[in-house]
Order: structure tokens, then sequence, then C-alpha cells
């Protein structure tokens, strides 16, 4: 249960680092909410790997860069998830706000990201 409580904070602090950076890009850049998505979904990745190397999971005996690889993949592959939605639900309801968007397709991809980072990334 303390996995799954810290895991949330993580993602709590991956979805305000992904909020605040997509926010500032569309505000202060021309980039559009695809582009500036992808960005931020960078920055919330890393966020998230060391708050979850540090303080969520035992640390997996493997070396840095191998634990990295394997963060990396899971990560990639639930922010594939996360922009799939994403992009899915702005094309498919084009009013819908960007960020409001990012809320439910990040809902999804946090449950698909803990399974894969306790079970393959994390796991010794």
């Amino acid at each position: 249960m303390k996995k799954l409580i810290r895991f949330a904070i993580a993602g709590g602090i991956g979805f305000l680092v992904d909020a605040g950076v997509l926010s500032a890009l569309l505000d202060l850049t021309p980039l559009g909410p695809f582009l500036a998505r992808l960005i931020a979904v960078a920055f919330a990745m890393a966020a998230t790997w060391a708050f979850n190397r540090n303080f969520t999971f035992d640390r997996s005996g493997r070396s840095l860069a191998a634990e990295g690889f394997r963060y990396g993949s899971v990560g990639v592959t639930a922010a594939l998830v996360n922009y799939g939605l994403y992009s899915a639900l702005l094309l498919s309801l084009p009013g819908l706000q960007p960020l409001a968007a990012m809320v439910v397709a990040s809902v999804a991809a946090m449950v698909f990201s803990f399974f894969g980072y306790s079970r393959f990334v994390f796991r010794a």
C-alpha cells in the first residue's frame, strides 16, 4: 500500500510538471497542443523517474543505465498510450480543452505505468 501511495505522489508530481510545462508552452510559444504535449511528457517522465527511483520502489539492483532503459521503455509505452488517448480525445471532441484531455489520458496511462514499473523496472 505504501508503494501505491508513493506512486500516486510521483504521479501527482509528474502531472504537475506535465500540466505546468504544457500550459507554459501553450501560453508562451507558438507550439500547438500536440508538439507542446510531447515536450511536457518528456519533462514529466524525468521527474517521475527521479521520485520513483528514490522513494517509491526499491532499487532493482541493475545498473543505472539498465534500470533507466527499462524505465524509459515502460515510460515511453505509457506515454504513447497517454498521448494516443489525448490526441484521440482532442480530434474527436474539438471543443475539449487540452488540459481536460490530458487529465483523462493521464489517469488511463497511470494504471499501465504502475504495473510496468513495479513488475518490469524495479523488481529485483
